[in-house]
């Protein structure tokens, strides 16, 4: 006896027949972890790199919002820490901490020096020098003042330049990312720096 054909016969395999794959729909996605489930697993981890990072380097960022001259370096490098932590998810990697630390207090610094700036313009009579912290003070012994008072009279970029490469030690291409600005400029500016303040120390000998 023949096979059974015809419209019959379709429909006779379509009911024993499963679907075939294009009939059978678009598969589910498997469900993703809770945005809270990842960002609890990110805490300690969070909580263990800043930490680790405020015991090695708070002393080296204040020192650098110092020398850049800062008048409240301790504020600036707090809301450095503050704002590391906070954007800690969105560093591609954990080793570009210090990097990026190192930039937030120079534009944290840049930012407070010249609202300071713009606040003693309007302000009457003149505010008199900023009282160091015992902190701060420590931090500069008697015979730097004279050089440390000279640097902090230089253009903010000269001044920033100088502190990076000769006081933290930083390659051209590090100090270009703390500064935001290319390797070319960073010769530029340390150069330029490094006469004006040569040329200050000679004028107070």
């Amino acid at each position: 006896m023949r096979p059974t054909r015809g419209r019959f016969g379709r429909a006779a395999r379509a009911a024993v027949l499963p679907p075939a794959p294009a009939e059978r729909g678009p598969v589910p996605p498997a469900p993703a972890a809770p945005p809270r489930v990842a960002a609890e697993r990110l805490e300690p981890e969070r909580e263990a790199e800043v930490a680790r990072l405020f015991s090695l380097h708070y002393t080296p960022m204040l020192r650098l919002a110092t020398l850049l001259g800062a008048d409240d370096p301790e504020n600036i490098v707090a809301e450095a820490y503050y704002q590391i932590y906070r954007k800690w998810r969105k560093l591609r990697e954990p080793g570009s901490a210090e990097a990026y630390l190192r930039s937030v207090v120079c534009n944290l610094t840049r930012m407070r020096i010249r609202h300071l700036q713009v606040a003693r313009k309007h302000m009457e009579p003149p505010p008199s020098e900023p009282v160091a912290s015992a902190e701060n003070s420590a931090l500069l012994r008697d015979d730097q003042r004279v050089l440390i008072d000279a640097l902090q009279r230089l253009p903010t970029r000269q001044r920033e330049a100088l502190v990076l490469r000769h006081w933290l030690g930083l390659k051209e291409s590090e100090i270009a990312a703390a500064m935001g600005i290319s390797a070319g400029s960073v010769k530029t500016h340390t150069s330029r720096g490094i006469a004006a303040l040569t040329q200050a120390m000679e004028a107070r000998r």
